[in-house]
């Protein structure tokens, strides 16, 4: 499946939507969507990853990146990550600077 990444905005909340697998290559069009968010002003992200069927280590320092532009004072929420998504974030540590969640 090819990964796609887009990204809406409501009130104070950027949701991201994130298709595919998450690598190396797809990384900077997640990039961008990151980019998009942090022009928004947003008090929170929601990256809903229900559809995300992969994650390497490039997603994860995508992860490291949205933290990194949004700040600190930007809740980020991982929703609905499939088991190897979610354990894939876990081990890494990730879970500490953003909030995992079932959808």
């Amino acid at each position: 499946m090819p990964f796609s990444a887009s990204v809406t905005t409501s009130a104070d909340i950027a949701t991201i939507e994130l298709i595919g697998e998450l690598d190396a290559a797809s990384a900077p069009a997640f990039h961008d969507t990151i980019e998009q968010a942090a022009t928004a002003g947003v008090g929170e992200v929601v990256i809903r990853a229900h559809r995300l069927t992969y994650m390497a280590s490039a997603g994860l320092r995508s992860l490291v990146f949205a933290r990194q532009k949004m700040g600190d004072d930007v809740r980020i929420t991982v929703a609905g990550a499939s088991a190897p998504v979610a354990r894939t974030i876990r081990q890494a540590g990730f879970d500490r600077g953003l909030t995992l969640v079932d959808e």
